[in-house]
């Protein structure tokens, strides 16, 4: 997927919609599912600049907000599809359609074909669209929280949400943006805290120790890193042909000019003075929940 985000409206509001999640005839993954609203003239109400882009039932594509799955079909630039380890990949889509409720559910590749019962109820917390149309999102199972249709959110509604369940399973990287409150923000590193020791990806998870970059198999099999990163090195691949030498990847790196804060000591930089690249060997340098980056 690509990874631009919006902002969110200034505070803790997030309109809340009502609605059920359909997936039959699509490719959901860890992070991204189709929704559609009781009411689609809903999506109308999204805060911010871009619009939710809205197909003839009324539903829309979710991004869910501040976590980042493994890749389980990603385009780079110039590319075919790409997928970084499929094993985990899985683990975190087939986390997130369970946790929704979804049971027997037929795939063909990455597509589903059949669930025992689609269009099941949930609900959304949304602060805007990105650039693709996509709305951002967390995202809730069963009846919508009580009150207006513009909600505080604080961590005891964020436990309630997929986003939150996939950072405590494991089985997700935080990745965030400015746009995200510091409360939630902090809520959502205290869950990833508990997942790190021996949860879902982090025992395997090469991102702040390195990984040797032999060939585009080293990212598409082998290591587990976050997806941010991937995405970047795939990128710079297809770019050179799929040549794996990473001689020019810092510059790429700065040429991209991903703008990030960094939490430790509060410094705003770009996603290139994160990332170590030394010979064969990338590594980013802080741990991903230390990082907030710009929006796109």
């Amino acid at each position: 997927m690509n990874d631009r985000r919006p902002g969110h409206p200034v505070g803790m509001a997030f309109l809340r919609i009502a609605g059920s999640y359909r997936v039959t005839g699509t490719e959901p993954d860890g992070d991204s599912i189709r929704f559609v609203p009781d009411d689609p003239a809903q999506w109308a109400r999204v805060p911010g600049t871009n619009r939710v882009r809205v197909n003839s039932t009324g539903g829309a594509q979710l991004r869910l907000d501040a976590i980042d799955a493994l890749e389980t079909h990603y385009t780079p630039l110039a590319g075919s599809r790409l997928h970084q380890p499929l094993a985990l990949a899985h683990a975190a889509r087939d986390e997130l359609l369970s946790w929704l409720g979804f049971r027997d559910v037929v795939r063909t590749a990455e597509k589903i074909t059949a669930v025992a019962e689609d269009g099941l109820p949930g609900f959304v917390l949304t602060g805007g669209a990105d650039l693709y149309g996509r709305c951002i999102a967390f995202a809730g199972r069963g009846a919508p929280p009580a009150g207006g249709d513009m909600l505080d959110v604080g961590p005891g509604m964020l436990r309630r949400t997929a986003n939150h369940r996939l950072l405590a399973a494991g089985l997700a990287y935080p990745t965030y943006y400015l746009g995200l409150p510091a409360v939630l923000r902090t809520a959502l590193t205290a869950a990833v805290a508990s997942a790190r020791p021996d949860r879902g990806l982090w025992p395997q998870d090469a991102t702040q120790a390195g990984v040797e970059v032999t060939g585009l198999t080293t990212l598409t099999d082998d290591a587990v890193l976050l997806p941010k990163l991937f995405r970047r090195l795939a990128d710079f691949l297809h770019l050179n042909g799929d040549d794996p030498s990473l001689a020019g990847f810092a510059a790429y790196l700065t040429q991209r000019d991903d703008r990030v804060l960094v939490l430790d000591d509060a410094r705003f930089t770009t996603f290139a003075e994160v990332v170590e690249v030394r010979g064969q060997r990338v590594r980013l340098t802080v741990a991903p929940e230390q990082l907030v980056f710009q929006e796109a």
